[in-house]
């Protein structure tokens, strides 16, 4: 009788458990597409749902990679790209390169792929901290399969090689502005990426050779309320409501396919509710058109036709694996902001 009683307990608890853990899952915040995530005022939006748009089937977007050419991105969506670059005024790069002991410049033409996402946070504006999204041990809580050490002013790849001084913030020294956190970011291409990236090496007379590992420098910081440009947010956002807060993340240096990476989350005032906020995410990530152009010479070999660039990039291969960057970008900018919304929410 006793051993009866012991084993319902135990199996209550383990149902309990069970219910939990159910209630848990059900409680993750999940991603809803949509045509334009400004187009969606707070009070359509619903608890822990992420409404969002990356704009691949927009007409701007090439048809092969949903990306949009930055060229056009500057001339169709300016305040985006103002917004969204590294600095204002921010243009495709001039690269010097040697062919034949010639030194000659040519533009890195870039491909960009922007996405917005809105949420609601369920508190108040004053009751959400960004700073700890500017503190180490919060970068590895969102995606822990990528490891980060800080770095100094001295440190940052603009400030110190000159075929990098494009990058170079025009105002200021990247990683000096006080409250900042800068960081060099590590990540090992997962999966299969890091076989296929060796057979493609050495299939590859001569040239750069793709490397099996993500490495970038960026600078985090929460905006000062001097710096914040409200006129030009609120345009972003569509939404006329007080802002709050805003973080900023800029990737300025990165070893391998793209040429930079910003982040905006943009906290504003729940026009109906003092005890919510909306925040708007929008992220840019510029990828170098060269990269998405190289198909040819996978194709021609069977084990890498689903080695294209383009088709990895956005998640379309069988070498996709995970929930990171080896994901493709679709994957991971989507688990990236769904991680930033279950932090903000804590």
């Amino acid at each position: 009788m006793i051993a009866k009683i012991a084993l319902g307990r135990a199996l209550a608890v383990v149902a309990a458990l069970a219910v939990s853990a159910g209630m848990l899952k059900a409680e993750e915040f999940r991603i809803e597409e949509v045509p334009s995530v400004t187009a969606i005022p707070p009070v359509r939006l619903k608890p822990r749902t992420i409404v969002l748009s990356d704009h691949q089937d927009d007409k701007l977007s090439d048809p092969g990679s949903g990306l949009i050419r930055f060229e056009d991105w500057a001339r169709e969506r300016p305040l985006h790209k103002q917004l969204l670059s590294p600095f204002p005024g921010y243009a495709e790069p001039t690269i010097r390169v040697s062919v034949h002991g010639i030194p000659k410049s040519y533009t890195e033409k870039l491909h960009v792929y922007v996405v917005e996402a809105r949420f609601l946070i369920g508190k108040a504006p004053a009751s959400v901290d960004l700073t700890r999204f500017a503190r180490l041990e919060t970068l590895e809580r969102i995606d822990p399969s990528i490891k980060h050490r800080r770095i100094t002013a001295d440190q940052a790849v603009p400030q110190v090689d000159p075929q990098s001084a494009h990058n170079r913030h025009p105002s200021r020294r990247w990683c000096e502005v006080p409250g900042s956190l800068c960081i060099e970011s590590r990540y090992p291409l997962e999966g299969r990426l890091p076989v296929g990236i060796r057979l493609a090496n050495k299939l590859e007379e001569g040239g750069k050779k793709i490397s099996e590992f993500m490495e970038f420098q960026t600078e985090i910081r929460v905006l000062p309320p001097e710096e914040i440009d409200r006129i030009g947010l609120s345009k972003l956002t569509g939404s006329e409501a007080p802002i709050a807060g805003v973080l900023e993340q800029t990737i300025f240096s990165v070893n391998q396919v793209m040429q930079f990476g910003k982040l905006l989350a943009v906290l504003q005032q729940h026009p109906a509710d003092q005890g919510k906020t909306v925040a708007t995410v929008f992220m840019a990530l510029a990828v170098e058109t060269d990269v998405l152009e190289r198909k040819k010479e996978f194709e021609n070999v069977p084990v890498l036709r689903n080695l294209i660039p383009a088709q990895v990039l956005m998640g379309k291969s069988s070498f996709n694996s995970g929930n990171s960057i080896s994901a493709g970008l679709p994957g991971y900018v989507r688990n990236r902001i769904r991680g930033i919304a279950e932090l903000l929410e804590q």
